[in-house]
């Protein structure tokens, strides 16, 4: 009898390796503490349901890979077969390894596992980070004539107490909105099939306790890192077993694994916590700790695009770029607009060459007046797309995508260029590394902006989502590789392509087209339950939103830009001078606040459905900054309490109003705000502070500092 026992960053995983069965979790949340090896055989007897007549009807704990042949009734974790035969394989575990990752210090599970008689092999591996984040994936080897894989799908047990289902949806500019229901019996599923992840991407799959929330109650989650199709599941079967899933969404003959070849899948992430806080946290964690992870100050950008959107000349932006120098911005991009014929959206799009007409001497004169100004020089692509008024698409109409009915619907006016043709990726993968190099580019927008509904692979037609999704990668791998220090941003018609998968690569996710501070909010809130705040674009836009056309004064904007990769979206060669320094000053802060905002520990408040309080706390607790946002006006007044989470409990705190341009009007100012308070960690989480009465979208920043620290 084997049970493993996986231990780190307060988190326990209990794995049972018995009877040569794949392997099994019977526990995975709250640390356990240290368990001697007999009593880790009594965990894995006290887990063990009594069997009656049948396994099939009796819960049991079930293994990463559910299989049918194991009786399990629900999906099983891989569906695939050769001509037929081997669809219901029954792996045996043959060997395993527990080691300790010297470089990462995770604890690592591999498991090797054989079924001879429908010739495949499986291993499983199973890490567990420093930050108590849990992550595993499966490759599949073939030993026999080819087998076609219709699902690799793996699975996660939650406890019986997890009861309510949360995750997220949303569409273009409404991104990652809450949506929470009981745990049914039966299978919650939730599908990506637009060949990205999706602006109605469920990003985590949440179970936990009734009513949980960012602060109570236990509650687990998972997330696929994987930048095409997926899906992510919640299953209770009547036996009493509750899983949590994730694999690829693959489409018919897709996935064929050839003799001697292997099927690797995306990795699986999964963390717990009690409250949506610490969940967050352990990814959190678990990104700051990767190599790859952005270590110089994420530079304050002025991107061109809804300040001029496609009226882009020399002059105009060399003005810009000197206004934005003036600003404090360490990185100027220039968005959509710059290549040939790009006049609007419906046109030359994949033909990626300067336009001369608009800009006869080229973008050399602006890149060097951007780097002699000491910004970094961005640039827009969107390598994946073409229109079919473009050149690239009159020569190469094979390129383009499509299932047996032409190129399909437009969207933008845009399709999808094919990069599983050799040609097409290479043309345009050595268009962009060219103007890198010549330009001396720093970072590419790179977007992504029509779905891949019809994406079939000329000249059969057969589907090329999961191709098209491996090329991206390799492109984007090739060009960082080709120019060191080159960062991208993981841009899909805002939000729609945010994930563990596509941040390998890149340095930053944009969460939203939409600027409007108070959709903002909430769509910041829920991304930070994957990504901290570093990771995220956040923008400053115009005071009437281009998207919702709400108005919004800069105290509100800036207030609700500042805590991420802070970004200028305004026509600055148009504000008055007042209004450039009330702006200055909003970057100002920012840089101020960075290193806090950027390496702290993101906290929420469980508040009122009007209102919004969340804050970042330093690491060693010496320092917070909250924002408390009314984003409606509430039924019942004054409102509730301020009460400022993550902070020490037992430490005394200087609590301020942090104004930027001015400070609250008398007429919504509590008493205590006039001089500042100053409380224990305790009374500010448990008894809080009056609340200010503020109008609806409206803003406070608070200051808190411990007061060891003052002087």
């Amino acid at each position: 009898m084997t049970t493993v026992h996986l231990r780190r960053g307060g988190t326990s995983v209990v794995v049972s390796l018995t009877e040569g069965r794949l392997p099994r979790i019977l526990h995975w949340g709250r640390d356990l503490g240290s368990i001697p090896a007999e009593h880790l055989a009594d965990l894995e007897l006290a887990t063990r349901p009594k069997i009656g007549d049948s396994a099939v009807t009796y819960p049991q704990p079930l293994p990463l890979l559910p299989q049918v042949a194991d009786g399990w009734l629900g999906a099983p974790g891989l569906a695939g077969s050769r001509d037929g035969r081997a669809w219901a394989p029954l792996f045996l575990v043959t060997e395993h390894a527990l080691t300790d990752d010297a470089e990462t210090k995770a604890a690592v599970l591999v498991v090797d596992a054989e079924d001879t008689a429908s010739e495949l092999g499986l291993s499983l591996e199973l890490r567990l980070e420093p930050s108590g984040l849990l992550r595993t994936r499966a490759t599949l080897r073939n030993h026999g004539d080819a087998y076609r894989v219709d699902r690799l799908e793996l699975a996660l047990p939650v406890p019986d107490r997890a009861t309510e289902l949360l995750d997220l949806t949303g569409r273009w500019a409404f991104e990652r909105q809450p949506q929470r229901h009981p745990f049914p019996l039966g299978r919650w599923e939730r599908e990506s099939r637009g060949g990205k992840s999706g602006l109605d991407a469920p990003l985590v799959m949440l179970a936990g306790e009734d009513g949980f929330g960012w602060r109570t109650g236990d509650v687990w989650g998972v997330h696929l890192g994987w930048s095409g199709n997926q899906v992510l599941a919640a299953e209770r079967a009547p036996a009493g077993s509750r899983l949590l899933r994730g694999g690829e969404l693959v489409l018919p003959s897709e996935v064929v694994v050839e003799r001697g070849g292997e099927l690797v899948s995306p990795w699986l992430y999964g963390s717990w916590g009690a409250g949506l806080d610490e969940l967050s946290g352990r990814f959190h964690a678990f990104l700051r700790a990767r190599e790859s992870h952005p270590s110089s100050p994420r530079p304050v950008l002025v991107n061109t695009w809804e300040a001029v959107y496609f009226s882009l000349d020399l002059d105009k932006l060399l003005a810009f770029a000197q206004s934005a120098a003036n600003l404090g911005a360490e990185r100027f991009v220039v968005d959509d607009g710059w290549f040939v014929g790009r006049k609007d959206d419906s046109t030359s799009l994949g033909d990626w060459i300067v336009d001369l007409d608009r800009l006869p001497s080229g973008l050399e004169p602006l890149a060097e007046r951007v780097h002699e100004l000491g910004m970094e020089l961005g640039l827009w692509f969107e390598p994946e797309m073409v229109n079919l008024d473009s050149d690239l698409a009159r020569e190469h109409p094979e390129w383009i995508f499509d299932a047996g009915h032409g190129p399909g619907l437009p969207s933008r006016y845009q399709h999808v260029l094919d990069l599983g043709h050799e040609g097409a990726y290479t043309l345009v993968r050595d268009r962009i590394s060219a103007l890198v190099e010549r330009l001396g580019i720093d970072y590419i927008k790179w977007d992504h902006n029509r779905v891949l509904t019809d994406a079939g692979h000329s000249p059969t037609g057969a589907p090329g989502v999961r191709r098209q999704t491996l090329q991206a990668y390799r492109m984007m791998d090739e060009l960082r590789a080709a120019h060191p220090g080159l960062e991208i941003e993981s841009c899909s018609s805002g939000g729609g392509r945010v994930d563990l998968g596509v941040l390998e690569r890149t340095d930053r996710v944009w969460d939203s087209d939409c600027n409007d501070p108070h959709d903002r909010v909430d769509m910041q809130r829920w991304t930070t339950l994957l990504l901290p705040p570093e990771l995220q674009g956040m923008h400053i836009g115009s005071e009437e939103s281009h998207t919702t056309h709400r108005v919004a004064p800069l105290e509100m904007r800036g207030a609700t830009a500042l805590w991420g990769h802070l970004g200028i979206e305004l026509d600055l060669t148009l504000l008055s001078d007042i209004e450039l320094a009330q702006t200055r000053r909003w970057v100002d802060t920012h840089k101020e606040l960075r290193p806090l905002l950027h390496s702290g520990v993101t906290v929420h408040a469980d508040t009122q459905p009007e209102v919004r309080l969340e804050g970042v706390v330093a690491q060693d607790g010496s320092a917070a900054v909250f924002q408390y946002v009314m984003l409606d006006r509430p039924t019942t007044w004054p409102p509730a309490k301020m009460r400022l989470p993550g902070l020490d409990p037992d430490r005394l705190y200087r609590v301020e109003e942090f104004a930027v341009t001015a400070p609250l009007p008398d007429s919504q100012r509590p008493p205590w705000l006039e001089a500042g308070v100053t409380l224990t960690g305790r009374m500010l989480a448990e008894r809080g502070l009056e609340a200010p009465s503020l109008h609806p979208d409206r803003s406070v920043l608070l200051s808190v500092r411990a007061v060891d620290l003052e002087g």
